[in-house]
């Protein structure tokens, strides 16, 4: 996933499926400067962690 895309869907009021290691996920935040994204499973959001952006795929 482009970091432009990314930041569009943390933008968005609507939920975006998005996908890492096939699971759903919701981005928190964008980090441009290392291209990663932080995220978390949307069932568990205490397993918060950092990606990178090319891990991620939108459904």
């Amino acid at each position: 996933m482009n970091i432009q895309r990314a930041k569009e869907i943390v933008e968005s009021p609507v939920m975006i499926n998005v996908m890492y290691e096939g699971n759903p996920i919701y981005i928190q935040h964008v980090d441009e400067q290392e291209n990663t994204a932080r995220i978390f499973p949307v069932d568990e959001p205490e397993q918060e962690k950092s990606v990178p952006l090319d891990s991620l795929k939108e459904h």
